[in-house]
């Protein structure tokens, strides 16, 4: 790696890291008979390992995220809403970071597309021209992206899921009017990164390495074709710039599957490689 790589790579972490860092200061019979016997418990982890299949099945949807984050007396929450398309594995969300104590929005809302191994940002770093995005090696941070974006990749949230370890049918429910089968659990990142797709595998891998710990309780809400319309994660995240664990809750909420999803990846002339300055 070029001495011109190496800086680009850690100031585009540190941007990253800087999202976290700021905020703190359709179905048919057959399924629905498979419905029926996993609302008995039977093979519940499996029924949740299968979900992120169910998704690249369904092609694409549309997305909103919830990160919630706590540490000593601070909470804050961070939202995005956007489009993802499961086959690509590409995605673009705008995401809001909250309001500062006076009321005012502190920023803009930040940019991001979302790709297999990488983050690309636009409105966030100060010295960043407007036109100019900021690419940050999501396989060099140590969340793996899960958390330091401020928005949990949609199918990453998914592939956590290959690592259910212990899973139990909770019961039924609705999530924004669609009926859905609601499951808890906890997966195992260092599993999860075993069975992960090649384009999360080495993301998820530094999570299970970065995290406080790799075990990871969830709650997901499956509809009649076992597609993710509701999942919420709880993680541990060691922030180097806090001496405690941080616990972050992620909700990722999945609809209008098979949305069009038209995701174009910046140009590399388009990519700022400068000095990005501390806000």
């Amino acid at each position: 790696m070029t001495e011109r790589q190496q800086h680009r790579r850690r100031h585009g972490a540190g941007v990253a890291a800087g999202v976290l860092c700021l905020c703190l200061a359709g179905s048919g019979c057959a399924e629905r008979g498979a419905a029926a016997e996993d609302s008995r418990g039977r093979d519940a982890v499996e029924v949740v390992r299968r979900a992120a299949d169910a998704l690249v099945g369904a092609g694409s949807s549309k997305a909103r995220t919830s990160m919630e984050m706590a540490t000593g007396g601070t909470r804050v929450t961070i939202r995005g809403e956007g489009v993802y398309d499961f086959h690509k594995q590409l995605g673009e969300l705008k995401v809001l970071l909250p309001q500062d104590p006076a009321g005012a929005t502190a920023h803009r809302p930040i940019r991001e597309l979302l790709a297999p191994g990488a983050l690309f940002m636009k409105n966030r770093g100060a010295g960043v021209p407007a036109d100019k995005w900021v690419r940050v090696d999501t396989r060099s941070l140590s969340d793996g992206n899960l958390v330091t974006g401020g928005a949990t990749d949609p199918f990453a949230a998914a592939e956590v899921l290959r690592g259910a370890r212990t899973a139990t049918y909770v019961g039924d429910e609705q999530v924004g009017g669609t009926p859905v089968r609601h499951y808890r659990g906890t997966a195992d990142l260092g599993v999860a990164a075993r069975e992960a797709s090649d384009g999360n595998k080495e993301s998820l891998t530094a999570a299970a390495k970065g995290f406080a710990t790799d075990e990871v309780p969830f709650d997901v809400y499956l509809d009649d074709a076992g597609r993710i319309r509701k999942v919420r994660h709880r993680f541990s995240f060691v922030n180097g710039q806090q001496s405690d664990a941080v616990a972050v809750a992620s909700t990722t909420l999945l609809y209008d599957f098979g949305a069009p999803v038209d995701v174009r990846l910046p140009d590399r002339e388009d990519i700022y490689a400068g000095k990005i300055a501390e806000e």
